[in-house]
């Protein structure tokens, strides 16, 4: 029987910009290293994400031994300090979350306002600043950056290539943005998955992902369409949501590497119960 292996590995160091695939990478307390520790927010402290500027797809992101370097179509590229030091406390709001940050420079607040046409500032989540995960699904001491609410994002291959089946497309991974993907298993199969672990850190998956907008963007262009929303919302609807993808949270640190084994230690019924 072919074991269930992980085969991609997504950092996205900017909520919202382009994603870095890897091949290895480090998973801190938040997470995995530097995902989705940076954030756009807007003149109310407010995040700023692909749902309301779909160009900020067009945005890549690199990172290099000490810096991150954000580039964009006619503009020249911008590097940024890894450990950003000092900058004013910013009383952001994620959702229904309020998640202290620090402010970056007003350097890279005017290149991206200069790209993407608005007013907006550039924050950084220091080490020390904790947000913790929503306790109806977590522990006490779980954290979580600036991503919407989980560490982690999991979709199998089988599930997007059942999906194209039904779209008769063949949309790619990217679109749905996950932390990693695994292949080996049933299409949707980590609806059922509870528990996991990659390698060895262990995962407990606690929450469908429900999904907005951000996945009918088009990474190349900044342009949507209809679909893959349309489609998820005659075929994977519940409660007036559409889901995709599992949220998850890890119990350890350590490090992931494509090719780690996936092994499924407790199951339950679907979620969502489709």
């Amino acid at each position: 029987m072919t074991p269930i292996t992980l085969t991609e590995i997504h950092v996205y160091p900017v909520k919202s910009l382009a994603g870095i695939q890897v091949t290895s990478w480090p998973v801190t307390e938040k997470g995995l290293l530097f995902d989705r520790r940076w954030m756009l927010v807007d003149s109310n402290q407010q995040f700023l994400s692909q749902r309301r500027l779909p160009q900020m797809a067009l945005i890549k992101t690199a990172l290099t031994e000490n810096h991150l370097i954000l580039s964009a179509p006619d503009m020249g590229d911008l590097h940024l300090p890894l450990h950003p030091k000092g900058g004013d406390i910013i009383n952001s709001t994620i959702w229904h979350d309020q998640c202290p940050a620090r402010s970056v420079s007003e350097d890279a607040d005017k290149w991206l306002g200069d790209f993407l046409g608005v007013d907006c500032q550039l924050v950084y989540q220091p080490d020390e600043l904790i947000r913790p995960v929503n306790p109806d699904y977590a522990n006490a001491d779980d954290q979580v950056s600036f991503a919407d609410g989980f560490p982690f994002l999991i979709v199998s291959e089988q599930s997007l290539a059942a999906l194209n089946q039904e779209m008769q497309l063949n949309l790619p991974m990217i679109r749905f943005r996950p932390n990693l993907v695994v292949s080996g298993c049933e299409s949707y199969a980590e609806d059922y998955w509870r528990e996991i672990s990659i390698g060895e850190i262990d995962f407990r998956l606690t929450k469908p992902c429900a999904r907005c907008s951000v996945p009918t963007i088009d990474p190349s262009t900044g342009k949507s369409g209809k679909e893959p929303l349309t489609t998820l919302n005659r075929t994977r609807k519940w409660q007036n949501k559409v889901y995709f993808g599992q949220n998850a949270i890890h119990d350890q640190c350590g490090s992931l590497t494509v090719g780690n084994i996936v092994r499924i230690k407790t199951s339950g019924t679907s979620q969502p119960p489709l």
